[in-house]
């Protein structure tokens, strides 16, 4: 098998999304391996998981910088592992134009919703409240607009009477863990191979 892909991902909480990453990546036939964790809140929880199995960690608060500022910081990071694609799992700060266009078509996002439905936050509120039969997550590609580049992979998640957008948001948390794994190592076997 070819040399594994360099992830880096960014969280700013649980970092779920990063731990369904991190084990996925570590079947034999997976095409990438995490090399490094970072984080805009030293005390996201996600942290401690990517540090219990040995990967890298940086961790630094976004509070008083400008934001292009902020992300060249994460920029050099990345570029200190030898990132070759950036995973957001979780990561809640809109990114710098500059930022993104530097990673254009090597970074993805998960949001929870069916994309180009519900971009941006409440997600889960704005679904029932729209009577919609169904929820979900979407993995894009990352481009300067919020929520807006290409979705890769989506999953629909069954809404439920009774629903609220706590109960909606667990059940989707299941799906994204299956749909992020899955859609990360497809695209990162498609990159290569159009690289070839």
């Amino acid at each position: 098998m070819a040399e594994r892909a360099r992830v880096a991902v960014l969280i700013s909480g649980t970092g779920s999304n990063m731990a369904a990453l991190l084990y996925a990546s570590k079947a034999d036939d997976c095409p990438y391996e995490i090399g490094l964790v970072l984080s805009n809140d030293p005390a996201a929880a996600g942290l401690q998981i990517a540090k219990a199995e040995g990967i890298p960690v940086w961790a630094q608060s976004h509070r008083g910088m400008e934001r292009s500022a902020f992300d060249a910081l994460i920029d050099e990071q990345l570029t200190k592992a030898g990132a070759d694609y950036v995973a957001l799992a979780g990561y809640m700060r809109l990114l710098s134009p500059e930022f993104v266009a530097k990673w254009q078509d090597r970074m993805l996002n998960i949001h929870p919703s069916l994309l180009p439905k519900y971009k941006g936050l409440d997600t889960f509120r704005r679904a029932l409240e729209a009577g919609d039969e169904f929820a979900g997550c979407s993995i894009h590609v990352v481009t300067a607009g919020v929520d807006e580049g290409p979705v890769l992979g989506q999953t629909k998640v069954r809404i439920t009477a009774g629903d609220t957008p706590d109960s909606l948001a667990r059940r989707v948390q299941f799906a994204e863990h299956q749909l992020y794994p899955r859609t990360l190592s497809a695209w990162i076997t498609q990159q290569r191979s159009r690289a070839e």
